[in-house]
C-alpha cells in the first residue's frame, strides 16, 4: 500500500496541529509598560488633591502619606508602586551602595527611609544609576512615562513630574504632576527648565 496515502489523513492533521500551535496568538496590542506608567500616574488625579511637604514617619516598605496629599515625587512613587516597583526600597538599598554619590543637601549622615525618596535630587541619582538617561530639549523624545525634572524659576527649588500619553494641541506632551494643587495633568514641559530627562 502507498505510504502517503495510508498516512495522508492522518500526515496532513498533524502538519495542521504543527501549524496552529507555532502561529502566534493574535490579541490586542498590550499597553507599553510607558503608557501603563502614565495611565497609573493619572489614577491620583481627583484622588490626591493637595501638596504637603512635612516631614512624616512611613511604614518601610511601601510607605507612603495618606493618599489625599503629598508632594511631587509622591505622583512618581505611587505610580510606579502600582508597576510593583518600590522606589523607597530601591533608592533606599541604592544609597546604602552609592552613599557617596547621593546629594548631601540636607546634612544627613545616613540614609533615612521615611524622606530619601521623596526627594528629588535623590530620585535624578537613583534614575541616572538604573535608567536611561535623554534629551531634554528634543521634543519628540519625551515618550508617556518617561521622567522629567526641573529647577522652577527664582526659588531653584527642584521638581519632578511624569510625561503623559496625551499631548497639547502643538504635540506637546503633557505632564503629571504635584507641584501644589495635587495631581494635575497639564502642558508645563517646556514652562521651566528642564534639567534632566530619564526613562526607566
Amino acid at each position: 500500500m502507498n505510504r502517503n496515502k495510508r498516512y495522508g489523513s492522518k500526515s496532513l492533521l498533524a502538519v495542521l496541529l504543527s501549524v496552529m500551535l507555532i502561529q502566534p496568538t493574535v490579541a490586542a496590542s498590550p499597553i507599553s509598560s510607558g503608557n501603563k506608567l502614565a495611565l497609573d500616574a493619572k489614577k491620583q488625579i481627583g484622588v490626591t488633591v493637595s501638596y504637603d511637604p512635612a516631614y512624616r514617619k512611613l511604614a518601610f516598605p511601601r510607605g507612603d502619606v495618606p493618599i489625599e496629599t503629598g508632594v511631587c515625587t509622591d505622583v512618581i512613587v505611587r505610580a510606579y508602586r502600582l508597576q510593583n516597583i518600590d522606589l523607597q526600597q530601591l533608592v533606599n538599598h541604592d544609597m546604602k551602595s552609592n552613599w557617596s554619590t547621593y546629594p548631601k543637601h540636607w546634612g544627613l549622615k545616613s540614609t533615612d527611609k521615611n524622606i530619601d525618596h521623596r526627594r528629588v535630587p535623590n530620585l535624578e541619582v537613583y534614575f541616572e544609576h538604573h535608567g536611561q538617561a535623554l534629551s531634554i530639549t528634543d521634543k519628540d523624545s519625551f515618550k508617556a512615562g518617561d521622567i522629567v525634572t526641573w529647577r522652577l524659576p527664582n526659588s531653584n527649588l527642584p521638581h519632578i513630574g511624569i510625561v503623559s500619553d496625551n499631548k497639547a494641541a502643538d504635540g506637546t506632551p503633557l505632564i503629571i504632576h504635584n507641584i501644589g494643587r495635587g495631581t494635575q495633568e497639564e502642558n508645563i514641559l517646556f514652562a521651566y527648565p528642564i534639567t534632566k530627562h530619564f526613562r526607566y
